[in-house]
């Protein structure tokens, strides 16, 4: 029996880190045999693509080298999964994010696609609550949406 192949959607932003996180925590490694982590970029979009992720805040602002954050991206998402088990494959498409998800699962025949619900917050031209949302009803297979985990106060040591 071959594993599934999941599709792990990131936009750059740290609730798509949680969101890939999430899945982790309680998939079993044994029953994946792929995981493709996709970023899209909007090519005629104000925003493309913003890396919250990157360590350095200033290596946000330096370009509006959209494919570039969504390397960078895709980097801190694939090292949650670095020695996990599963191969992992990184993808850079270009154009409408739910449109280019459904596509690539389609195309690959994805088992899962885990995709985060508020990704880039009211701020952003595009929510991507509503990416999630157009996924869900069209996507070729089951999909996992996680929502922001409410923050804790924080306790002063």
């Amino acid at each position: 029996m071959t594993g599934m192949h999941v599709i792990i959607t990131t936009d750059g932003s740290r609730q798509s880190l949680q969101a890939a996180r999430k899945f982790k925590s309680f998939a079993d490694p044994d029953k994946i045999s792929d995981i493709s982590l996709i970023a899209v970029v909007r090519p005629l979009a104000a925003v493309g693509f913003s890396d919250d992720l990157a360590p350095s805040k200033a290596s946000k602002f330096e370009s509006l080298d959209f494919r570039k954050a969504a390397e960078s991206a895709l980097a801190s998402v694939a090292a949650e999964f670095a020695d996990w088990g599963p191969k992992v494959h990184k993808k850079i498409r270009s154009g409408s994010p739910a449109n280019e998800i459904i596509k690539a699962a389609s195309q690959i025949g994805a088992g899962l696609i885990v995709v985060a619900a508020g990704g880039r917050g009211l701020s952003e031209t595009v929510l991507m609550g509503s990416t999630a949302q157009r996924i869900q009803h069209y996507a070729p297979c089951p999909v996992l949406v996680v929502r922001p985990t409410q923050r804790k106060p924080r306790r002063k040591a």
